[in-house]
C-alpha cells in the first residue's frame, strides 16, 4: 500500500520558493511539511490546525503547500498511512512465514511497537481524531483493520482455538504504545520511557497466550 497510490492525491513535482532556509526535517518540502503537520496535529489536534500554520513551520508560501497536497485532509490521510504500511507490509510476510506462529506474532509486535515508539512525533495518537472516522480515511482504516486481522491470525494459531478471545489483545496492547508515549511526554513514567517498555509489551504477550488459562 503506497500513499502516492491514494485516489486524488497529488503528485509531488519541482519545489517551490521558500520564504526561509530549511527548518524541518526532511529530504524534501513534501517530507518537511509532513513533519510540521505532524507536529501540529499532535499538538494543537486537527481543527486547531490551519494549513497556514503548517505553511508557516516548514517556511513556505502556504500556496506553494498545495503543490504537494491538494489540501489538509491528504496530509492527514498521508500521515496515517504512514503508521501502518511498514507494520502492514511485515505482517504479510509473515503470515507467509514458516516459522512456529509464537515467533512470527512476536516478531510482528516488536516490529510495530518499535515503529510506534521510533516515529518522531506520536502519529499514534491521530488515531482517536473524530475525523478518522469518515469516509475520505476509509483506506487507513482499512490497512488497520488487516493488520489486526493478521495478530488475530498469528494469536489464533498460537492458541490452537479460533474462539479464544485472547487472541484479540495482541494487537492492542501494542496499540498500548500509543498511550505509553503520551504518558512519556507528561513525564508519567517515572523516569522511563515508552521506547524501554517493547520488551515488556512482547513479553506480555507471549505470556498472555503461553501462560493463561481461559476462564
Amino acid at each position: 500500500m503506497s500513499t502516492a497510490s491514494r485516489q486524488g492525491r497529488v503528485a509531488p513535482g519541482p519545489g517551490r520558493p521558500r520564504l526561509v532556509e530549511q527548518r524541518r526535517r526532511g529530504a524534501t518540502a513534501r517530507e518537511e511539511i509532513l513533519d510540521a503537520a505532524a507536529e501540529l496535529f499532535c499538538r494543537h489536534g486537527y481543527t486547531g490546525t490551519s494549513t497556514r500554520m503548517i505553511a508557516e513551520a516548514v517556511g513556505i508560501r502556504q500556496a506553494s503547500m498545495y503543490h504537494y497536497f491538494k489540501n489538509k485532509d491528504d496530509i492527514l490521510a498521508a500521515l496515517l498511512d504512514a503508521t501502518v504500511v511498514g507494520s502492514l507490509e511485515r505482517a504479510r510476510e509473515l503470515l507467509d512465514d514458516d516459522r512456529a506462529p509464537l515467533d512470527r506474532l512476536l516478531d510482528l509486535a516488536r516490529f510495530d511497537a518499535t515503529q510506534l515508539v521510533d516515529e518522531r512525533w506520536n502519529l499514534g495518537s491521530l488515531y482517536l481524531l473524530p475525523e478518522v472516522g469518515d469516509d475520505r480515511y476509509a483506506q487507513f482504516r482499512t490497512a488497520r483493520s488487516e493488520l489486526a486481522a493478521a495478530y488475530e491470525t498469528l494469536a489464533a494459531a498460537v492458541l490452537d482455538d479460533p474462539t479464544d478471545t485472547r487472541s484479540l489483545l495482541p494487537f492492542r496492547l501494542v496499540e498500548s504504545m500509543i498511550m505509553l508515549r503520551s504518558d512519556e511526554q507528561r513525564d508519567e513514567l517515572d523516569g522511563r520511557t515508552a521506547a524501554d517498555l517493547v520488551d515488556t509489551i512482547v513479553g506480555a504477550i507471549e505470556m498472555l497466550l503461553t501462560h493463561s488459562s481461559r476462564a
